[in-house]
């Protein structure tokens, strides 16, 4: 893919999925942290989620901020928040990227991440779901796992607590203090992703 696409006013928009459970019971746990992300981008495009029947999700639309110098707008994105819990999030991603056009490589998808650190992330392109319900479920929709991933690290739970039991949990009295920074920084990964590559991403936030 070219700068130019990427850049291009007229070019497909891309679709950021920020994963997590609905409803109020789930919202400050760890494995929500995806719904945070798709938050802060949608607050930085001044666009605002609406229902999206199609795809049973919550849905907003806009442009990020231009890439400094290029004298074109932003890219266009499409944020959604999946309505479905999250081992069945595949079916509103692939209903959405069928709605908008595109295709699997035009997707990133923000997700909690338990074999990286809290207030650590890493980018990539393509992989397994390394035991995510989430990224399990959209690999089976789409038929493929070659989609970019923002993994947000959550760390991995302290003693023997069970990790699925670690996901679902609230972050910490800690951790709270830090997570808005994370989120922000986060974002900023979502956002250096689709206007400037995946190469330059992974060498400012895979650190």
């Amino acid at each position: 893919m070219t700068e130019t696409d990427r850049s291009d006013p007229g070019a497909e928009p891309w679709v950021v999925a920020g994963l997590g459970n609905p409803g109020p019971t789930y919202a400050g746990h760890r494995h929500n942290v995806g719904y945070l992300v798709a938050d802060e981008l949608v607050h930085r495009m001044g666009a605002s989620f609406k229902a999206h029947k199609a795809s049973r999700s919550e849905v907003a639309e806009g442009r990020l901020a231009p890439v400094p110098g290029s004298g074109r707008p932003g890219p266009r994105v499409v944020v959604l928040r999946p309505r479905s819990y999250m081992n069945e999030v595949g079916g509103p991603v692939k209903a959405l990227l069928s709605f908008y056009k595109v295709g699997p490589e035009r997707l990133v998808a923000v997700h909690d991440e338990l074999d990286i650190a809290f207030d650590t992330m890493r980018v990539k392109l393509g992989g397994g779901d390394n035991g995510h319900n989430g990224l399990r479920s959209i690999r089976g929709s789409l038929g493929t796992g070659d989609f970019y991933r923002v993994r947000v690290g959550i760390g991995r739970p302290p003693g023997r607590q069970d990790p699925a039991d670690f996901v679902l949990s609230n972050y910490s009295s800690a951790e709270r203090k830090v997570l808005p920074f994370q989120v922000d920084r986060a974002a900023d990964a979502v956002e250096a992703l689709v206007t400037l590559g995946l190469a330059e991403t992974q060498q400012r936030f895979n650190s």
